[in-house]
């Protein structure tokens, strides 16, 4: 169980959480004294608002959190961003935010990355919330912590062999079958297109990938975009661009600490997972625009734009995920400006053609309350993917719609999963919430484990 709980505890403080609706009622429900200490700090219940009450002696007696007009499920994370050391349990706060929402908000505002910068010491603890499973909250937010650390590592650190290691560290520690295929392996071992990307760089490109759970079970596999540094090779990316290119290898983290939460939690699947990790430079023997490789399909592709990478590197590591004919087949990438364009960092949008799995991923996304929007996978744009000299080309011909695009490209190489769904994600927090800062962040992987565990259960 995470540090920051605890199972019992005599005399913790209790918290308080209300929004402006209800204010009124819980201002009736306290003492006379506390309503006039609240009443007397102009305490109005505004989103984020905290106040703590004195007690006789002067220590704290209480926290009031004011909600707002309350919906963000994760609020009561800023108890745990903000109180002084000591033990502390939920007492008044709305259903939807208090339970096992309460508590995985309070371990997300415990998060720090600690690699490069001493940590702040964090001494408050809460009371597990009664019927709350505290291991199966730990688990949850240990994999949301794995995903960040790694996003958030600079590329000097996370190159292709560094994401592989992590990728074999997950493995390991769930008792998983690791494999990896680096350097000029992957041509031998047909993997094309990976091997183009990372060709320029000095630091191998590689595929990691490893299987877990029982031969008989569910097969669920998921591929995750691992560019760990995207300069855009000889369609070279401006300086704005570049800052933040420690980020693209954040489907890699993504489904890395999904993997994490499944296995962690003994779900009934045969999980298989695939990393593709390369770095995108520019070099003598980096790819150029206008060559053609074969992939790993057989479909040989154009290469209209260097900077349109991660399709390539997710086509080979697809065709290797969809020859095994999973159930379900997630794959999960920072591909697109276009999708930021369109549904901003907060809400990545989802392709897929399963009508079912649609309401599903979008069902568990507000119970999780980790936000995705279903964008179609439009065929009328299919012609766009053509290329005069190969069977298709990353740099389609039509200047809109470019996450559709996007999508159709690595749809053609799905084949045979019964069903398959795309992510198109930022993979970062541009406007802080409670327990989600400013930075890195594992998006979608909440609602997509949620998903995985209600269909899939625990072993018997």
């Amino acid at each position: 169980m995470h540090p920051s709980l605890v199972k019992s505890a005599r005399n913790a403080t209790p918290l308080y959480a209300v929004t402006k609706d209800g204010l009124k009622r819980f201002l009736a429900r306290l003492s006379k004294r506390d309503a006039a200490f609240l009443n007397g700090t102009d305490f109005a219940a505004g989103e984020g608002d905290l106040k703590l009450l004195p007690g006789a002696s002067g220590a704290i007696a209480a926290a009031v959190l004011g909600l707002g007009k309350g919906g963000d499920k994760l609020a009561l994370a800023v108890f745990s961003e903000q109180l002084p050391a000591g033990t502390y349990r939920f007492a008044d706060v709305p259903d939807e935010v208090g339970g096992a929402n309460g508590a995985l908000a309070w371990i997300l505002g415990t998060y720090q990355f600690t690699r490069y910068k001493k940590s702040r010491t964090r001494a408050a603890k809460l009371v597990v919330p009664p019927g709350v499973d505290g291991e199966e909250i730990s688990r949850i937010a240990a994999g949301v912590f794995l995903g960040r650390d790694l996003i958030n590592t600079p590329p000097n650190d996370m190159g292709p062999e560094e994401l592989a290691n992590a990728a074999r560290d997950v493995a390991k520690k769930h008792g998983a079958k690791f494999t990896v295929v680096a350097g000029d392996a992957l041509l031998k071992q047909n993997y094309p297109l990976i091997h183009a990307v990372g060709k320029g760089s000095e630091r191998a490109p590689r595929l990691a990938s490893f299987t877990w759970g029982r031969a008989g079970a569910p097969k669920v596999s998921l591929v995750g975009k691992g560019v760990v540094f995207d300069t855009g090779g000889y369609d070279l990316k401006p300086a704005s661009g570049m800052a933040s290119m420690k980020k693209d290898m954040g489907g890699a983290a993504t489904v890395l600490a999904i993997a994490d939460m499944v296995m962690g939690a003994g779900l009934d699947v045969r999980l298989s997972v695939f990393v593709p990790a390369a770095e995108n430079s520019v070099s003598g023997t980096a790819y150029r625009p206008s060559d053609v490789f074969a992939s790993r399909k057989g479909l040989t592709v154009e290469i209209g734009n260097t900077d349109a990478e991660g399709r390539l590197v997710l086509a080979d590591a697809l065709a290797e995920a969809d020859a095994d004919a999973p159930d379900l087949l997630i794959d999960i990438a920072t591909l697109t400006g276009a999708a930021r364009t369109a549904t901003g960092f907060e809400l990545p949008p989802f392709f897929t053609d399963d009508e079912t799995l649609a309401a599903d991923l979008m069902k568990h996304a507000a119970l999780a309350s980790d936000p995705m929007w279903r964008l179609p996978l439009w065929r009328g744009y299919e012609s766009a993917l053509n290329s005069t000299v190969a069977d298709l080309t990353n740099n389609p011909n039509y200047g809109y719609a470019g996450a559709i695009t996007a999508a159709l490209f690595l749809n053609r190489f799905v084949e045979k999963a019964k069903s398959w769904a795309h992510f198109d994600i930022a993979a970062w927090v541009d406007r802080p919430k409670p327990g989600r800062r400013t930075g890195a962040e594992p998006t979608a992987a909440r609602a997509i484990y949620s998903l995985l565990k209600e269909r899939y259960g625990a072993k018997a």
